[in-house]
């Protein structure tokens, strides 16, 4: 069994653009706890008021699978444990575990704390028994291991001695600079494992791309603790990202790392965490991000048709993810076959899925892009259907923008569109011209489809694809809804931005009306 160590809200913290309240820790924290990881580092609770108040209320909750870590260093050179405020903070958090940093490398030994390397094993030692000896389980991040072990590597082994002559449960080798590969990690950690006595974990960063693969290095040559962060969160170019870590031990390797059957959270605490710390979710992530097991080429999508082994290393509802298609213009027939089976739409004769394949290349040279609009393209195939008839039809629109002295500048939009035989005709006032159309749309649409009451506009992205052109660029806009629980994503592209928003917007509403409404209303 490999222990997962957490640092998601102290390492990952230091991230540029990453801040956490005392709120979003404790969320997080609850949500490692429900994925099943063994220890959860909180914070350094000298460093700050945020990490203080975090640890009292940690130490009033319950936890079901997790210990909950404080963090510090070791106390100052020359010092008592026992009178140094560093270390009287990591008792004051009350919690079980008690992880201590101090230095291994002689260069930050001599230069840093400009000390004897004699000097800097006691502090070391003195300062890991006062903690034991005051109840707490006590891990020892050895800072800058790798790096000081190519110095001086029987120095470097002195300290993670004295650390566990101190009483460490767990020495750490950290890989602080995260400029190691991966058969250095092993060659090293496979000889220190050899010369001492006590469990071994490892701690990368991922400055040389290389954080995940040396921690799983770590644990070929006998490391029992991993740490790291959600999502690889963290300083400079951030920690080994513990997703991609669980996920390799448990289907790679064979190790277990959490509770069975809770690697299919990976996905959605990756998400969580993201959202939490006010990020867009990378997408490319290995395992949870959204294209992981998406599928573009023509070639792929016909393999993939056959069997899903033939171009996906594990299934995607293992770590909580699903596969996708994805349509674009270098899709062929099977792409938009797989769409049409996706979206319920099998009985498409080969004639309309030719069709749509072929608008789809039209389009796409002309600026679309389908990859993430996957309800414009099934829009697409609905209306490939002899049976389909159009929700709305559009007569005519109108959109000003104006400034008036005493009010500013704002939109006003009338749009006039014929449904269910009668012809209806609104004007609505909004802070752009789209928002104003949006708005128009919804007054007329609302009297015959109340569900377009439950919609709401949640992302509306816009792109110049020439800028060389300068006003008379192509754009393409993008539009997410989202009714509550579905989301999905419709495409438009012109030269006029709100010919390419209304393209979007009507797909986005006929889409919801057509295909999510219905399902929610059976629920």
């Amino acid at each position: 069994m490999i222990s997962i160590y957490d640092t998601t809200l102290r390492d990952g913290t230091q991230r540029e653009g990453i801040s956490l309240s005392c709120d979003d820790k404790i969320r997080i924290a609850q949500r490692l706890d429900d994925l099943g990881v063994a220890f959860i580092e909180g914070g350094w609770p000298g460093s700050n008021p945020k990490d203080v108040e975090f640890f009292q209320r940690a130490a009033a909750m319950h936890w079901k699978h997790a210990a909950i870590a404080s963090f510090g260093s070791t106390c100052r050179v020359g010092g008592d444990p026992a009178t140094d405020p560093n270390v009287i903070a990591l008792l004051d958090a009350r919690t079980p575990v008690c992880t201590v940093v101090g230095k291994t490398s002689m260069l930050h030994v001599r230069e840093v704390l400009r000390t004897e390397p004699e000097e800097n094993l006691r502090i070391i030692e003195q300062s890991i028994a006062h903690l034991v000896g005051q109840g707490r389980r006590v891990f020892y991040d050895a800072e800058h291991f790798f790096d000081g072990y190519k110095e001086d590597p029987a120095y470097a082994v002195r300290t993670v001695q004295a650390a566990f002559t101190g009483g460490a449960e767990v020495v750490i080798l950290c890989d602080t600079n995260g400029g190691s590969l991966p058969w250095d990690v092993e060659a090293v950690v496979s000889t220190v494992r050899s010369r001492v006595q006590g469990q071994l974990g490892i701690h990368c960063h991922n400055d040389g791309e290389c954080a995940v693969s040396n921690s799983l290095a770590a644990v070929r040559a006998g490391a029992t603790q991993v740490q790291g962060t959600i999502n690889g969160y963290g300083e400079r170019c951030g920690n080994a990202n513990l997703i991609s870590v669980m996920a390799d031990l448990e289907l790679k390797l064979g190790e277990h790392c959490l509770p069975a059957g809770h690697l299919a959270q990976l996905t959605d605490i990756s998400h969580f965490v993201a959202e939490i710390a006010n990020l867009a979710p990378d997408e490319h992530l290995p395992f949870v991000g959204k294209s992981a097991f998406a599928h573009k080429g023509g070639i792929h999508v016909a393999a993939m048709r056959r069997t899903t082994k033939s171009y996906q290393h594990c299934e995607p509802e293992v770590v909580g993810n699903r596969m996708r298609i994805v349509v674009s213009e270098l899709s062929g027939r099977g792409n938009v076959a797989a769409k049409a089976e996706e979206h319920g739409l099998e009985g498409h004769k080969d004639a309309a899925i030719s069709n749509v394949l072929s608008e789809i290349k039209e389009l796409e040279s002309r600026g679309f892009s389908f990859e993430s609009a996957e309800a414009s393209v099934a829009m697409m195939l609905k209306r490939q259907d002899p049976a389909y008839v159009p929700l709305f039809e559009l007569v005519d629109h109108v959109a000003n923008v104006e400034h008036r002295e005493g009010r500013g500048t704002f939109a006003e939009a009338t749009v006039k569109i014929r449904v269910q035989g009668e012809l209806a005709h609104t004007a609505a006032e909004g802070n752009g011209p789209v928002n104003a159309l949006d708005r128009a749309l919804r007054k007329a649409l609302a009297p015959h489809y109340p569900a377009i009451e439950r919609f709401h506009l949640a992302d509306y992205k816009v792109r110049i694809l020439d800028s060389h052109n300068g006003t008379e660029a192509i754009t393409r806009v993008l539009i997410d809804m989202q009714d509550g629980v579905n989301r999905w994503s419709t495409v438009g592209a012109s030269a006029n931005i709100i010919e390419a928003s209304w393209r979007a917007l009507v797909d986005s509403v006929e889409y919801g009306l057509l295909v999510v409404a219905p399902k929610a209303d059976a629920r």
